[in-house]
């Protein structure tokens, strides 16, 4: 078979990944082999790839390659989710763009839209996964909103009703006036602004007094319902009981005494607005507080804003600041570092509000969804993460389940009256019918008297369900894919989302199916530009990951993106990392370019041939060993890094060069066979890293069946290996490398051959030695009386007489110099060992190495020493 010139990465990705799918490599049905099943964390269905998708999907391709190649019925399940905030959010603003309200269009036509965007938008990064090689399940995919998923999800919500577990509740939430939802505690990210202090004076009623109050919100003082001392605080004792007028507003409220004031902050006087602030919602509850919201969903001023009516927060915090300034009542402003809430989906800041929101109770389930990842029955990777998960898990609170959006799973509860109570919770709006005139015992209640709960589920709701929900075990439990893949094996996922969905997802598994959902959790680090700032689209930092596949190739991206990813630790992502990706594709097709050049004959193996062919089986099973170990503690970076060694510098460096036949000579066919074995197992474990090329390489080794592609093709068995082969070779290398440098320190041809004396009595692998040093003669255990070059190879000395065309005088000075050096060098070492402090507070391990030092220079001053004797 013809070999071009250069391996072409387009070429070759569009053939091979249409040839896998056109043969269904990628897909898994149950059967009598034991299943390794992957779930992919579903990305936003309207979202495209970024670094981040690409470490994580990279990953969990070469883990489910891997499994598929070692007898595991591999099932890799796709699918998007229909984040529910950012979805709404682009469908508002295409209407926005279009002159349409969503308020005026209503529910059923805003969902036509939001429907319409999807199937437009959506699915276009499940595409993009493909030109990354993912070897997905594309016929599991699966959409959370899809009609099995979205029962699924009212299934659980009326069970858990059932069963007390769910309840309608008014509290405090977090605001995102710009989404016009709440969000959970978790979606708020807090960040340092720059802000100010601003003194209030609310005057005491019925007296020229004033009490002083410090806030940085003045514009929620609408809200307000009292101010707060504390009753320890002896400035204020005698205004117990009294009231105060509050600015503009011109309401009066109490003053009242609570220990939660910090008497030293500000000056120790809380003004309390329950409905904009969690803790003077909490106070208000204690003393009876009426509450007053003084903001709409837009976080703009409403009726009880007066003349600030209808006006954004921030444009009234700038107005009513000059407005108290202008009647005296502004004390002074001063400047102030705060921690605002901003919203992770939107990024506007978050505001208080008290609202009607449906919770679910969360204590009962996180306490087995702890225990089992504490016991080490789920495994996490790093370890560390247990920590942080615990630390959630045992301050979890109730998780706020419902949104105020339009897009996404509509709660089940059905309102047959106005009363706080007067709903039903049921699957649909037949048995909720059913439900509501059993509960009333009106049995002429009819389905138009029913209104639905307008609210939707949190996204989350849905996804925590997702090991379940895609093998449909919640509407049927004992079918056979969810018996057959559940529990899961590994998920790969990053740890900004462990209380998201890692921990809900095993909490979803222990209540409905009393099963973990997976074994494994491995933690992926955080993609990062050299400045170490997280990638995104708002600082522009993010290379387009397709650009990089067009540029590099996508064995190449895969490659530079996990030789530099630790598990759980964040990846610094550089350019260069793709190029040596694509370096590491040119030089395995240069090799087996080499291979295919040669010409064949009947001759013996030489000895050199034996040995090599003996050392490297012994290296490929000792790195196949250590690979393995590497997969087992999910360290796949390392895994990498000694595959990446055994193919570029054993095999390609030293295997080939010592087995490839001498220019218009022809190699043994049984050496030949051999060397291709060595390539085609280099193939099947570099397959999972780099699938497009080495199944490119393997199918142009010979014609193959199908049946024989290299994609679900065995990887070897471990096997026993004799490690005083490798050390010996490890010598053999040394000695190769300290001749080698040797000639080219003296600008000596390779093709000039030596003589070389050693104080041992033999060395092994003699033959190779010869060759790939050129060497005509070893002289062992002989004294060499010549003018030589002496080098240590360990704690062996060697010497190589010199070449005739030596400038004597010449050598002589730089050997001078050369030992000036050196005994500079050694006194500096010796001045360290000698510093009692140094030696007292050093660790061991750097004081030994400062010891290796002195004795590796003092012998090499010694040789030099003797060196010099003989020019």
């Amino acid at each position: 078979m013809e070999i071009s010139d250069k391996y072409n990465p387009q070429v070759a990705e569009q053939k091979w990944y249409q040839y896998w799918q056109d043969n269904k490599f990628f897909h898994s049905e149950p059967d009598e082999r034991v299943p390794y099943t992957i779930v992919i964390p579903p990305p936003n269905v309207t979202g495209i790839l970024h670094m981040g998708h690409m470490l994580n999907n990279t990953l969990q391709d070469v883990l489910i390659r891997r499994a598929r190649m070692r007898g595991y019925n591999a099932c890799w399940v796709p699918g998007t989710d229909h984040a529910s905030i950012a979805t709404e959010a682009k469908v508002v603003a295409k209407l926005k763009a279009e002159g349409i309200s969503k308020k005026e269009i209503g529910r059923e036509k805003f969902l036509e839209h939001a429907w319409q965007w999807t199937h437009q938008y959506g699915g276009t990064i499940l595409e993009q996964l493909k030109k990354l090689g993912c070897s997905c399940d594309w016929e599991r995919s699966r959409f959370t909103m899809e009609d099995g998923l979205s029962q699924s999800v009212t299934k659980v919500f009326v069970d858990l009703y059932n069963r007390g577990m769910i309840y309608r509740g008014y509290k405090m939430v977090n605001w995102d006036p710009e989404a016009k939802t709440n969000i959970s505690d978790e979606e708020v990210i807090y960040k340092e602004q720059n802000g100010k202090l601003y003194f209030l004076k609310y005057q005491i009623v019925g007296s020229d007094e004033f009490l002083t109050v410090a806030t940085t919100r003045p514009e929620t003082l609408f809200g307000d319902t009292a101010v707060c001392i504390h009753p320890h605080d002896e400035r204020y004792s005698h205004l117990k009981g009294q009231k105060v007028r509050v600015p503009i507003a011109g309401r009066e409220v109490p003053i009242i005494e609570d220990e939660y004031v910090d008497i030293d902050f500000g000056t120790g006087v809380l003004k309390i607005t329950p409905a904009h602030d969690v803790n003077d919602y909490e106070i208000g509850k204690r003393h009876g507080l009426q509450v007053i919201d003084s903001m709409d969903e837009d976080a703009r001023l409403n009726e009880y804003g007066k003349h600030y009516q209808g006006k954004d927060r921030f444009t009234v915090r700038k107005e009513i600041v000059k407005e108290l300034e202008e009647k005296a009542l502004l004390l002074k402003a001063e400047d102030y570092l705060n921690k605002v809430g901003t919203s992770e989906r939107t990024g506007a800041v978050i505001e208080p509000r008290i609202s009607v929101q449906w919770f679910l109770k969360m204590q009962r389930l996180a306490k087995p969804a702890l225990d089992v990842v504490m016991n080490g029955e789920i495994k996490f990777y790093p370890e560390k993460f247990k920590n942080t998960y615990r630390h959630w898990m045992e301050n979890v609170h109730d998780w706020n389940i419902s949104r105020q959006l339009w897009w996404g799973h509509r709660i089940p509860a059905y309102y047959y009256a106005s009363g706080e109570d007067d709903f039903v919770v049921a699957e649909n709006i037949e048995e909720a019918l059913k439900l509501a005139q059993e509960k009333t015992g009106n049995s002429k209640l009819s389905i138009s008297d029913l209104r639905q709960d307008e609210d939707a589920l949190d996204t989350w709701f849905s996804s925590w369900l997702w090991p379940i929900s895609v093998f449909d075990g919640i509407l049927d439990p004992h079918n056979k894919d969810i018996n057959y893949y559940y529990p899961t094996s590994d998920l790969i996922t990053g740890p900004d989302i462990i209380f998201f969905w890692v921990a809900r997802m095993i909490m979803a598994g222990q209540e409905f199916k009393q099963q973990i959902p997976f074994q494994n959790v491995y933690f992926t680090g955080i993609v990062r530009d050299k400045q170490r700032r997280k990638m995104s689209k708002s600082l522009g930092n993010s290379p387009d990951p397709i650009d990089l596949i067009n540029q590099y190739g996508a064995d190449g991206v895969r490659v530079g993106i996990l030789l530099s990813s630790a598990a759980g630790n964040d990846l610094l992502f550089d350019e260069e990392l793709m190029l040596q990706g694509r370096n590491f594709a040119t030089k395995i097709w240069n090799a087996f370019k080499l291979t295919q050049s040669w010409k064949k004959d009947d001759r013996e193996i030489s000895i050199e041939i034996e040995q090599a062919i003996a050392w490297f089986e012994a290296e490929f099973n000792k790195a196949i060993a250590e690979i393995n170990d590497q997969f087992k503690k999910f360290r796949i970076s390392d895994a990498l890094h000694l595959l990446y060694k055994l193919i570029w510098d054993d095999y390609c460096s030293w295997y080939l060069e010592i087995v490839k036949p001498k220019y218009g000579e022809a190699i043994s066919q049984q050496v030949y066979d051999k060397t291709m074995v060595f390539f085609e197992d280099l193939m099947k474990f570099l397959h999972p890293f780099m699938p497009f090329l080495t199944e490119e390489i393997w199918q142009s080794m010979r014609l193959r069946l199908p049946a024989e592609a290299l994609i679900i093709t065995q990887q070897n068995q471990e096997s026993d290996f004799d490690p005083e082969i490798i050390s010996n070779f490890a010598q053999t290398q040394e000695i190769v490398s300290g001749i080698r440098n040797y000639r080219q320190s003296k600008g000596i041809s390779p093709k000039e051959q030596l003589e070389v004396y050693t104080q041992v009595e033999h060395w092994e692998n003699e033959a190779v030695i010869k060759k790939l040093a050129n060497i005509g003669e070893i002289h062992y255990a002989q004294k060499n009386d010549k003018p030589s070059f002496t080098f240590l190879i360990g704690a062996v000395e060697c010497s190589i007489p010199f070449s005739e065309n030596l400038d004597l005088a010449e050598e002589k000075k730089k050997t001078e110099d050369e030992l000036k050096y050196l005994k500079g060098f050694l006194t500096s070492v010796e001045k360290k060992l000698a510093n009692e402090k140094f030696m007292a507070g050093a660790p061991k391990q750097v004081v030994d190495n400062e010891r290796k030092k002195q004795k590796d220079t003092q012998e090499k001053i010694a040789l030099l020493e003797e060196k010099i004797k003989t020019l």
